[in-house]
């Protein structure tokens, strides 16, 4: 510090000189910019999800009564699960749930889908799932409901995505002073991802953790799509 006539100077200190510099500036933007562009090279990124199976080829009947299956999944990633309308049990949670992803998953475009297989074929009808489509408001450019014989059903549920089906049991209930009897049907309550080749690349719970889990799975495989498109050949005059 210096003392003139008309009062005293404070002298700048090391820093205050420093940030005056356009040098200084300079370089403070090139870390800033450099950072975390040296973090996205270096970033570890997750091992690749595991393929389990490779669902085999089928064709069933969706809510509006035509043919829906392999064909028509071809080149989409989709979540399938498993229920039946008359549910009384574990059914209703399960399609909140669903009705969950099918919000988290607009933003993926016609990339991904939900499939949703009933287990009781003859109750579930084209126009019973039509009706329940509906009124779970369920957008069927991204989600289908897929019914079938029995024997169609119990085929690709079975043995393609490798998850229970069971045959229709009635269960008691007690309803206030009255007992009334329901009818139940064993089935996963498993969501299942499957890729755009068709493969199976995970099985998940409906926790709220395994849910995150399977959304972030998802994205991943849908991105490593775009990332492995191969070019379009170019066209010919």
């Amino acid at each position: 510090m210096t003392t003139t006539a008309t009062g005293f100077y404070r002298e700048d200190n090391w820093f205050q000189k420093l940030v005056r510099k356009k040098s200084f500036w300079l370089l403070f933007w090139v870390l800033s910019f450099s950072y975390p562009v040296y973090r996205t090279l270096h970033r570890t990124l997750p091992p690749p999800l595991p393929v389990y199976y490779k669902v085999p080829e089928f064709t069933l009947t969706n809510e509006f009564g035509k043919p829906f299956g392999t064909k028509e999944l071809q080149g989409k990633f989709y979540i399938a699960n498993f229920m039946f309308t008359s549910c009384p049990t574990t059914c209703p949670a399960l399609m909140a749930k669903m009705d969950l992803v099918q919000k988290r998953i607009r933003g993926l475009g016609t990339k991904a889908a939900i499939v949703t297989f009933t287990v009781d074929p003859e109750v579930d009808t084209p126009e019973v799932l039509y009706k329940y489509a509906r009124k779970r408001h369920s957008n069927p450019f991204i989600w289908n409901y897929l019914t079938g014989t029995k024997g169609d059903l119990e085929k690709i549920v079975i043995n393609g995505f490798k998850v229970p089906m069971g045959s229709k049991e009635p269960i008691e209930k007690q309803l206030a002073e009255e007992k009334i009897t329901l009818f139940d049907i064993a089935h996963s309550e498993k969501l299942v991802l499957v890729d755009d080749k068709g493969q199976i690349r995970g099985y998940y719970g409906t926790e709220r953790v395994e849910m995150d889990k399977m959304m972030i799975d998802l994205g991943l495989l849908v991105n490593n799509s775009f990332s492995h498109a191969q070019p379009q050949p170019a066209l010919q005059n």
